[in-house]
């Protein structure tokens, strides 16, 4: 029999300064813009309660818990915690038969449990453990449920769950944490010390939606993308595919969330002439594949940029990396 904790983030508006994501967003903080910038925390009731009763009639145990603050995300995530070890590292149990759904309203939201995952379990540098693979500097983290809060979002954005197929029906979900297998995939880890699942869309829109000129250098690996003196119009990090495309315009040709690559794409505005002496534009996409990418603004006005859809403002430089298999999910 297993223990399911089944969690859900609500609003934050009640606790003064707890903030679970980059810049103090994750619940009552953050917005999606793929809604308008619509806060979406108080989350639906109805697939949560479905889900429930599909666990409980399975035989499950089940704990509904609603977490509106990083404290209380991280109650529920010591629940995961491992045997203490020599080292005394908190690393999570690979044996546990307690099990974590997260119903989430957006990838925003599950970023932010994956987010509180890894300042759990990543040790500091000073104390790595001879047992971390080379490649990485979190461990397995344990695997997830994900419970999407809106189905019909499958069909109006694909957001990170549909990207990789996962179950939508509250009874599926059950069935696959209970059942299921798991399927690791890579994360990306930064220097501002957040992480991202799906991926990073940089660059400015004019009030009518046109894309603005901004300049900066953007390295992965030793390619050099863009040396920050030609003007782009945008920069696409991908460790999946949500940020694919800029309109009708294909960033990333291949991201794959397995690969233990992140694919970057910059689009450059090149001016052109015809024959006859008429100016054209074309746009120009650089992409270049590596295990980590670095962004440097270049111009004094902050950088926009939205990471699993959280709005943000880059004002230095900011790095990404790939942690080969480093999260997993529940999947059928």
């Amino acid at each position: 029999m297993y223990d399911v904790v089944l969690l859900t983030l609500g609003s934050e508006r009640d606790v003064p300064g707890a903030g679970c994501g980059s810049g103090g967003a994750c619940c009552g903080g953050a917005t999606d813009a793929s809604r308008g910038g619509e806060e979406r925390c108080e989350t639906p009731r109805v697939p949560v309660l479905a889900c429930a009763d599909a666990l409980t009639a399975r035989g499950a145990r089940v704990d509904p818990v609603t977490a509106r603050s990083d404290t209380e995300i991280d109650e529920v995530l010591a629940r995961l915690d491992g045997p203490p070890r020599p080292d005394g590292l908190t690393w999570p149990d690979p044996e546990t038969k307690t099990r974590l759904v997260v119903a989430v309203a957006g990838d925003a939201q599950l970023r932010a449990v994956l987010r509180r995952l890894v300042r759990r379990y990543a040790p500091p540098p000073s104390r790595r453990p001879a047992d971390l693979a080379g490649n990485r500097t979190v461990p397995d983290l344990p695997p997830i449920g994900v419970l999407p809060l809106d189905p019909a979002r499958s069909t109006t954005h694909r957001d990170l769950a549909a990207q990789l197929g996962l179950p939508r029906d509250p009874a599926a979900v059950a069935a696959a944490v209970l059942d299921g297998s798991v399927r690791r995939l890579d994360l990306l880890r930064n220097d501002g010390g957040s992480v991202t699942l799906d991926g990073a869309l940089l660059g400015a829109a004019a009030e009518d939606g046109r894309p603005l000129h901004w300049r900066g250098r953007v390295e992965v690996d030793d390619t050099v993308l863009s040396h920050g003196d030609e003007p782009l119009l945008a920069c696409a990090i991908g460790n999946a595919g949500g940020y694919a495309r800029l309109d009708d315009v294909a960033l990333l040709a291949e991201p794959d969330p397995t690969d233990g690559l992140v694919e970057v794409a910059v689009a450059v505005p090149v001016v052109t002439r015809s024959k006859l002496g008429r100016r054209r534009v074309r746009l120009e996409v650089r992409r270049s594949r590596g295990r980590a990418v670095s962004v440097l603004p270049r111009d004094a006005v902050p950088l926009p940029y939205l990471d699993d859809g959280v709005e943000a403002e880059l004002t230095r430089k900011r790095s990404w990396w790939t942690e080969p298999g480093a999260w997993a999910v529940w999947t059928t």
